[in-house]
């Protein structure tokens, strides 16, 4: 059985609960967006592959975690062994925005030691509504934000789909460029081989 992916990484998504974690994930997933999703308890998960420029197929292995502190143990675990972390904040959340610095230091001890990191401000189809005053977070805080912690950032919309698979793609180009926890469909086979046949 051949795979159709050339590497494997495993991305997690954090941040405070009702930023749109879940929605950019379905969004991701299932090409659709839902006016109403229940909060995650624990972790949801799923996959999607992207084409490097270079050709090559990366499949997305994308841990949801829950953004309530209730849960903070038990979804850290699930950040051993991310090479890509998205933190997400909502651009009309001021508070989202400022509790971005304890997610970067829980991914920066958590994560793999060259972990990249993409700081997303989501729904930023509500700058587009009205005069733009359900904004608390200007793109430019956003980008300063990133470029003084040395993360990439960009800002989605999960009701849109603006930015979504943009968010992945860039994230992995990224990773693929800089990471020794890339694991290729060989190494990932050759262990599956020798764990079946001892």
């Amino acid at each position: 059985m051949t795979l159709q992916w050339d590497y494997l990484t495993k991305f997690i998504l954090v941040g405070d609960s009702s930023v749109g974690k879940s929605s950019i994930l379905i969004r991701l997933t299932e090409q659709r967006w839902l006016s109403a999703t229940d909060p995650t308890i624990g972790v949801e998960f799923g996959t999607h592959t992207v084409t490097l420029a270079s050709g090559e197929r990366v499949k997305n292995q994308i841990w949801d975690t829950c953004g309530s502190e209730s849960f903070r143990s038990i979804t850290q675990s699930y950040y051993r062994g991310a090479a890509g972390a998205l933190i997400v904040y909502n651009i009309a959340s001021r508070p989202s925005f400022e509790h971005v610095a304890g997610w970067l230091r829980d991914v920066r001890g958590l994560a793999e030691e060259d972990v990249t990191v993409l700081l997303v401000g989501n729904m930023s189809d509500l700058a587009d509504e009205g005069d733009g005053e359900r904004r608390a977070v200007s793109k430019e805080e956003g980008q300063k934000l990133a470029d003084d912690e040395g993360l990439l950032f960009i800002e989605t919309s999960a009701r849109t789909g603006a930015n979504i698979e943009s968010a992945f793609a860039l994230a992995a180009e990224e990773i693929h460029r800089n990471s020794t926890t890339l694991q290729t469909n060989k190494q990932r086979r050759r262990r599956w081989r020798s764990r079946r046949c001892s």
